[in-house]
């Protein structure tokens, strides 16, 4: 995705520096069982593999163990696979779904070199066009993506070759999508075919609303739960993903139902005018507020926390 309650697009540059922590704690523990190598690796030695990254073959650990990522959109996809990571980005530590499991994890960027070199990691993700990569290769096998290259799901199956987990990616996969055409089929025949729903969000006093597969649950409402999107929706979205809104075009751009993804320290004054408040979906109680901290990606646990959240607020369960 590209940015996850900011456009996608601001979000990639808002690289916040690091805080101080205990490296010989730093370590989200993950499951010691080996499993079999990925299909686009091969076998170097006893310790390593070469993964074929966008850039080429990379040699990098068969099963790593101090895993720094520097990307908030892909600290969920290693998270998902269990193995132990020592540094992650300032956004992903700020995600109230994963505060706890990163408590010990050193928060890093791509400019903090020197506490990544300190970290000792074995493995460092990134995406691409990151700040300091060749001096980052120098530290630990640097293995960057470029975001939105593949869908959602397919970026979990290559994060987990190049983890030497691709059984479970795929396993966890298909699971998914089996579960999410479940609900899908639920919730149609509770709301009826063709309903539509929009996605909002405030940053930095602008409303916005957001096309398909830009986090925030849409590439699931948009794709396996098969919601339609309102004509000006797509419309204003097809360029850039996202677009702007003012109060006085709400009723335009507002689906049957709404999701809005809520900054509670962001300027949310649009729902204190008339407007908002006579919207139909508003006052029809089809307007479901979530944690925009927590709605804003699309790895495999914030994907989970979206189905829950969908599902409940859809069935009313």
């Amino acid at each position: 995705m590209k940015k996850h309650f900011v456009p996608v697009v601001l979000l990639i540059v808002m690289l916040i520096s690091a805080c101080g922590g205990n490296q010989a704690n730093n370590t989200v523990k993950g499951g010691d069982a080996p499993t079999e190598p990925a299909s686009n690796t091969s076998t170097q030695d006893a310790g390593t593999v070469t993964y074929q990254s966008e850039d080429g073959p990379v040699e990098v650990p068969k099963n790593p163990q101090r895993v720094v990522v520097l990307t908030r959109f892909l600290t969920g996809n290693v998270m998902a696979l269990d193995v132990p990571m020592v540094g992650v980005d300032e956004m992903s530590k700020q995600n109230p779904r994963f505060a706890e499991l990163l408590k010990d994890v050193e928060s890093v960027s791509d400019e903090s070199l020197e506490k990544i070199m300190q970290l000792q990691p074995d493995l460092i993700i990134g995406l691409s066009g990151i700040a300091n990569v060749d001096k980052l290769k120098q530290i630990a096998s640097t293995v960057t993506y470029t975001y939105n290259k593949v869908n959602f799901l397919d970026q979990q199956i290559e994060v987990g070759k190049l983890l030497n987990k691709e059984k479970e990616a795929r396993a966890w996969v298909e699971d998914f999508q089996a579960r999410a055409k479940k609900a899908g089929e639920e919730i149609r025949s509770k709301v009826g075919e063709g309903a539509t729903v929009s996605v909002v969000e405030t940053f930095n006093k602008q409303l916005y609303v957001y096309g398909y597969n830009f986090g925030r649950g849409t590439e699931l409402l948009y794709g396996e739960l098969k919601f339609d999107m309102p004509e000006k929706v797509k419309e204003g979205t097809k360029e850039n993903g996202y677009a702007a809104l003012s109060t006085e075009v709400l009723d335009d751009y507002f689906g049957d139902y709404v999701i809005f993804s809520k900054n509670a320290d962001e300027d949310n004054s649009f729902q204190d005018t008339a407007i908002y408040k006579n919207n139909a979906a508003v006052k029809n109680n089809r307007l479901f507020e979530v944690d925009a901290k927590s709605f804003y990606f699309n790895d495999p646990l914030s994907l989970e926390y979206q189905l829950e959240f969908f599902t409940k607020s859809f069935l009313g369960k």
